[in-house]
Parts: structure tokens; sequence; C-alpha cells
């Protein structure tokens, strides 16, 4: 076999696609690890629970329920139809804001759907600086801080007291 067709042959073969998930980031080191842990550690067990509990309760439709765990809650929530059910059921029949719901394995249709629900978040009333990003869910990398977004929209719902809201009150801080 000649140099060229071994190139020919190396190029012209199918690459295994890139892989699905997390970003190509290797594992953190020196002050990021620290940072990291430091970010790790506001993750709150209890909290996932008690957010688990509301968001199957408020939600209209089945949105399944995950293992207990970090990784859990994220994979549950990581395609952004749980978040978009979530937001649409703190809405009366037919005013839901987010309009196209659709489970997606591919990583910009579930980074879109997290960014309706954050876009809907804000104009529900969450402040934007209580706003969590979409790569904070998406990679994982701040878990904690979507769980804040998700108390204080639970909060506003309670604060509204518009009769949308479903669960017990005493959960969300007023």
């Amino acid at each position: 076999m000649s140099a060229f067709s071994l190139a020919l042959a190396l190029v012209s073969s199918p690459q295994p696609p890139p892989p699905i998930g997390m970003a190509n980031r290797g594992p953190a080191y020196g002050l990021s690890r620290e940072v990291q842990q430091k970010i790790e550690k506001q993750y709150d067990a209890d909290l996932e629970q008690i957010l688990i509990q509301w968001i199957t309760t408020q939600c209209r439709k089945d949105v399944g329920r995950p293992q207990p765990g970090r990784e859990n809650f994220q994979n549950w929530l990581k395609d952004g139809t749980v978040l978009c059910e979530l937001i649409n059921a703190l809405y009366p029949e037919g005013q839901a804001p987010v309009k196209k719901i659709q489970a997606s394995t591919m990583a910009f249709k579930q980074m879109e759907q997290i960014s309706q629900f954050l876009q809907a978040a804000e104009r529900y009333g969450i402040n934007t600086t209580d706003i969590f990003q979409t790569v904070d869910l998406w990679e994982g990398k701040n878990m904690a801080c979507v769980q804040r977004t998700l108390m204080n929209l639970g909060g506003l719902a309670v604060a509204r007291d518009d009769g949308l809201f479903s669960g017990d009150p005493n959960w969300f801080p007023k």
C-alpha cells in the first residue's frame, strides 16, 4: 500500500463521533480544584429532595423522578424539559411561556430549552442575579446555583398566592 493510499484511507475512514455529555474538560487542579470543591460543598442533598418533591407535584405532566444524588438530579434537569414543564405549570392554562417542549439528545437543543426556562423565570419575576447560567446545569459545574434559582422560583410562586402553586408552601421562604 502506497503512502498516498494509506493517507487517503485514514482520511476517508469514518471518525468516531465526539463524546456526548460533559464538555471536553479535564479534571481541575490546584486553585481551580479548590474553587470547584467549595462550589460542590454548597450543594444540599436535603434541598434536592424538597425540590424534586415540589417539581413532581407542580408539573401538570408526569416528569419522572430521579434517584437521589447530584448527578442524577442534574441529568433529570439537563435537557430542559422538566424545567420548561415546571415554569409552564406556574401559569394559567393557555398562557404558558414555553410553547414547544421537546426532549432531545442534541446538546444545543438541550441548552436552548434551558435558556427558554431561564428567560421565562426572569419574566416570572426572578432577579437576573438569582438565575443560574445554562452551563451551571448542563455541565453540572454549579448545581448549588441551580438549586438556589429553583428555591427562588418556588418562593416567588408561594408569595404570588395566585392559586397556581402546588405543594407545601413551607418548603420555600417567602
